[in-house]
C-alpha cells in the first residue's frame, strides 16, 4: 500500500501542538515543561508553534471530551498554516477520538504527525486511510528533555522531516536516558543520567542477508489492545513488512510478552512479515528476559529466515529515532545494521 507523504519542514514553518491522549501538558504543575518543549521547537528547529484550543485544558477536561481532542486534530489538519502536528504525550484511550476524525479532511491534507506509545492508535488510523506518519518524538518527553535535547534525536528529526532525501542508515544511540526523574520544576536543572547502549543485536535470520520491507508497528501493548477492533491493521498490511515493536514504561512481564506475541503468531502476522525491529526495553528492564521470550516465540514461528534486530532506539527511549510508516527500510544481517531507503517527506 502506497502511503501519501507529507511535505518537508523548513525553518519558519508552523507546527501544531495537540493533546490526543492524556491532558498532562495542561496541568499547572507541568506547564513549565510544556513551555520548555515549545521553546525547543522554536529555538532548535526555527519553527513556530500553534497551541490548539483544547490542548492545554488539563487531564480531566481532556478525558471527558474526546470530541474536543479530535476537533483540535481536525482543525490542525485543515489549517493551511500548519505543516506538522506534534502530540504532547501518550496516554491510554486516544481510541475514543477516532469516531470524530474528519477522514476526508485527513486524506486531503497529509501532514507530518509525530508521537508514540498510545499514539500508535492514531498512526494506524492514518495508515488505514493512506497517510504516512512518524513514530517519533513527543513534546513532553523528547523536545522538553532537561537542559537540552539530545543530538541523536535532533539529527534523526532533521533527516526525517527537514529533507526529502532518503533517510539512510539509522545507527543505535550511544546511550539512553535513565527513566524515573520526576517532572517537578525543581528538577528542571538536573540532567538525567546516561546509560551506555551496547548497540543492535541480531536475534534471528543470520543468513538472511539484506532484507527489505515497509515499516509498520508501534507500542506492543496498544497493538494488543486493538486486536479484534476495526482499527487493527488487516493481515495483508503486514505482508512483506518490517514490523517494529516496543514496550512501554509499564514494563509488562515476560509472561505477558509471551502471551501477546503468541497471539500475533496465531493471527498469522509473523508468517507475513519480512523482518522485525524491536525497541530497547526502557531502562533495560527485562532486557535479557524479553530476549529469551523472543527466541522462544521465533522458534515456535519456525522461520529461521526472519531477520530480527533487537535493542533499537525508538519508542519509550530517549534519545530516539524516527520511523516513518510505510517507508521502505532494510535490515542487513551481515553487519546488523538498519537503514531507511526512502524519504519520510516530499519537497
Amino acid at each position: 500500500m502506497m502511503l501519501a507523504k507529507p511535505k518537508k519542514l523548513n525553518a519558519g514553518d508552523t507546527v501544531a501542538l495537540v493533546s490526543l491522549s492524556s491532558g498532562l501538558a495542561g496541568e499547572e504543575s507541568i506547564l513549565w515543561r510544556t513551555q520548555q518543549g515549545i521553546d525547543r521547537l522554536e529555538s532548535v528547529f526555527g519553527l513556530r508553534v500553534k497551541v490548539m484550543p483544547h490542548a492545554l485544558k488539563g487531564m480531566e477536561y481532556i478525558y471527558q471530551h474526546p470530541e474536543k481532542r479530535a476537533a483540535d486534530l481536525n482543525q490542525a489538519i485543515a489549517d493551511p498554516e500548519v505543516k506538522a502536528i506534534v502530540c504532547a504525550i501518550g496516554g491510554n484511550e486516544t481510541v475514543r477520538i477516532l469516531p470524530y476524525i474528519d477522514v476526508e479532511n485527513l486524506k486531503a491534507n497529509p501532514k507530518i504527525f509525530t508521537g508514540y506509545s498510545d499514539t500508535t492508535t492514531n498512526h494506524l488510523f492514518f495508515y488505514q486511510h493512506g497517510i504516512s506518519t512518524s513514530y517519533g518524538p513527543a513534546l513532553l518527553t523528547d523536545f522538553a528533555e532537561n537542559i537540552e535535547m539530545d543530538n541523536y534525536t535532533i539529527e534523526n528529526i532533521r533527516k526525517a522531516w527537514f529533507s526529502a532525501d532518503l533517510i539512510g542508515e539509522i545507527k543505535p544511540s550511544a546511550f539512553i536516558r535513565q527513566h524515573g526523574l520526576q517532572w517537578d520544576e525543581e528538577n528542571k536543572g538536573k540532567t538525567r543520567p546516561q546509560i551506555t547502549n551496547q548497540g543492535y543485536e541480531l536475534l534471528n535470520g543470520q543468513a538472511a542477508g539484506l532484507v527489505t520491507g515497509h515499516l509498520i508497528g508501534g507500542c506492543l501493548e496498544v497493538l494488543t489492545n486493538l486486536r479484534g477492533s476495526q482499527y487493527f491493521p488487516a493481515l495483508e498490511a503486514f505482508k512483506g513488512a518490517l514490523l517494529f515493536l516496543e514496550t512501554s514504561e509499564e514494563y509488562i512481564s515476560p509472561s505477558q510478552l509471551e502471551d501477546n506475541l503468541r497471539a500475533f503468531m496465531t493471527m498469522g502476522i509473523f508468517d507475513q512479515i519480512n523482518g522485525l525491529l524491536i525497541g530497547k526495553p526502557q531502562n533495560n528492564v527485562y532486557y535479557d528476559e524479553y530476549k529469551d521470550i523472543w527466541h522462544k516465540i521465533l522458534e515456535e514461528v519456525g522461520r529461521p529466515d526472519l531477520a530480527v534486530l533487537y535493542n533499537m532506539s525508538f519508542g519509550h527511549n530517549e534519545p530516539k529515532c524516527v520511523l516513518p510508516y510505510g517507508a521502505q527500510a532494510q535490515i542487513n544481517t551481515e553487519d546488523s545494521s538498519f537503514r531507511i531507503v526512502e524519504s519520510a517527506v516530499i519537497d
